[in-house]
């Protein structure tokens, strides 16, 4: 019995071929949240694959009804080995975005896990059925090793991720001092920082939605009658926008200029992000001013215009439109307060000459940022237990560039909260042809069995 011999059942679980079979069979449930057509799928997920599975590994699960109307449920499940041991929570989600069916290549299908060039393509494999399989078999090569967890872990997976999270925040409140009671939380999704570098990150911005509106009358008129006349509410607003940034895109309202704690710069430093094959080119210029491009997107915050319509884009006329509309959003990290990004952005329009401009903030699945310290035990810890599965520290990130509901677990429920990611930036996630990478794959288990091994040796644990 040994820690080694339980990594080595993780790389059989792989190699054997029993890894692509969990898989396929879970990426075969069209469980996509995002059409209400397949909203059965969402509970079938849960009830006749993922309660199987717990079960066998000694879990008893309950499925648990969502508090908000229309909304998929949730997934219980816990294994108390010892009241009195160290209790791990992690999560999961076993909702997808949509199929996109007819945009796959040809060969390729959201709903069948093929398996070409080293990649495992299917809705799901990387997002994030493909990462909690991995934890999952993880959990059995430990048991069948060591024929016990030697800690007490509680599992909670959700159907609505790719909704917003509705009923998240509202059933850990209500679970969070009963079933959901944890010293630590430990869970995968989101990408590393390279596919060859594991990588383990504490949070993740948070997200505002924010919509600007010019609307000055009713109707367009004719641009040869009135040009010169009316003001246009499109010019007006491109204006208002180019105040927010600079023209490289720094921001410029005060309040949303976070500060940047000395552990996270430091944390930072030796993280550097490079353009990979399947991806965009970074732009070098674009951003804060003085900062790496690591500390830009893990440790300051961005706003993004993510549309921006007047008139009739797809078949203008001559006139002026009547209004002008922006979708934005702000991308932004512990230290900004969130309750004041909308009230700063409209006192700084009001101060530069735009009161014209309305300032909402729709409902569009906003989340808090979140992290836990670096220097934390618990994440040394972490980092040491990966180094010594893999041969190399891991990507330390403070937090996640993207936005995950990780201010539930760490802000509500107050757990120190550890990711370690099991896809790569270029997976395709939310688009056709998602994969997931065989090498990220096998490793995730070497490096799961290797974390799950650890946290049963009690005399190794950070107090």
């Amino acid at each position: 019995m040994s820690r080694e011999n339980a990594i080595a059942r993780a790389q059989l679980y792989f190699d054997d071929g029993a890894f692509q079979d969990d898989l396929t069979r879970r990426v075969a449930i069209p469980s996509t949240s995002q059409d209400p057509a397949y909203v059965g799928a969402l509970r079938d997920y849960l009830e006749n694959e993922l309660v199987g599975s717990l079960a066998a590994l000694g879990f008893s699960c309950s499925i648990v009804e969502n508090s908000v109307a229309d909304a998929g449920p949730f997934l219980i499940a816990e294994r108390i080995e010892d009241p009195g041991a160290l209790t791990i929570l992690t999560y999961a989600h076993g909702d997808t975005v949509r199929g996109q069916d007819d945009a796959w290549r040809d060969g390729l299908e959201p709903w069948r896990v093929v398996l070409e060039d080293g990649r495992f393509y299917g809705r799901g494999t990387a997002d994030n059925k493909g990462q909690h399989t991995i934890n999952l078999g993880a959990l059995a090569a430990l048991l069948a090793e060591r024929g016990k967890l030697g800690f007490n872990l509680r599992v909670l997976v959700e159907t609505g991720e790719e909704k917003g999270s509705p009923g998240l925040r509202d059933i850990c409140n209500r679970e969070k001092d009963n079933r959901l009671k944890a010293d630590l939380f430990i869970a995968s999704d989101g990408p590393r920082l390279t596919a060859d570098c594991p990588t383990i990150f504490l949070g993740a911005r948070g997200v505002k939605s924010i919509d600007l509106v010019v609307s000055l009358r009713d109707g367009a008129h004719h641009s040869g009658n009135w040009g010169g006349l009316l003001a246009n509410p499109g010019i007006i607003l491109a204006h208002a926008l180019a105040t927010i940034t600079d023209a490289r895109g720094t921001i410029q309202v005060p309040e949303w200029r976070p500060p940047l704690p000395e552990t996270v710069r430091v944390a930072l430093e030796s993280i550097e992000i490079e353009s990979s094959a399947h991806g965009p080119a970074i732009d070098p210029d674009w951003g804060e001013p003085g900062l790496t491009p690591s500390q830009r997107v893990f440790g300051w915050n961005s706003f993004e215009i993510l549309a921006f319509t007047t008139g009739s884009p797809d078949a203008p006329v001559n006139a002026i439109p009547a209004d002008a509309r922006a979708h934005c959003q702000l991308r932004y990290v512990v230290g900004t307060d969130a309750a004041e990004i909308v009230p700063a952005l409209r006192r700084h329009l009001d101060k530069a000459g735009f009161p014209m401009v309305e300032v909402a903030n729709p409902p569009r699945g906003d989340l808090g940022a979140s992290r836990i310290d670096p220097d934390d035990p618990w994440v040394k810890w972490s980092i040491a237990s990966i180094a010594r599965t893999t041969g190399r520290a891991p990507a330390l990130l403070p937090n996640l560039g993207g936005s995950l509901p990780n201010d539930i677990f760490s802000v509500d429920m107050g757990l120190r909260t550890i990711w370690v990611p099991h896809s790569y930036a270029a997976c395709s996630q939310h688009a056709p042809d998602e994969h997931m990478l065989a090498s990220v794959a096998r490793e995730g288990l070497e490096i799961m069995a290797g974390l799950f091994w650890d946290l049963g040796e009690t005399s190794t644990l950070p107090r």
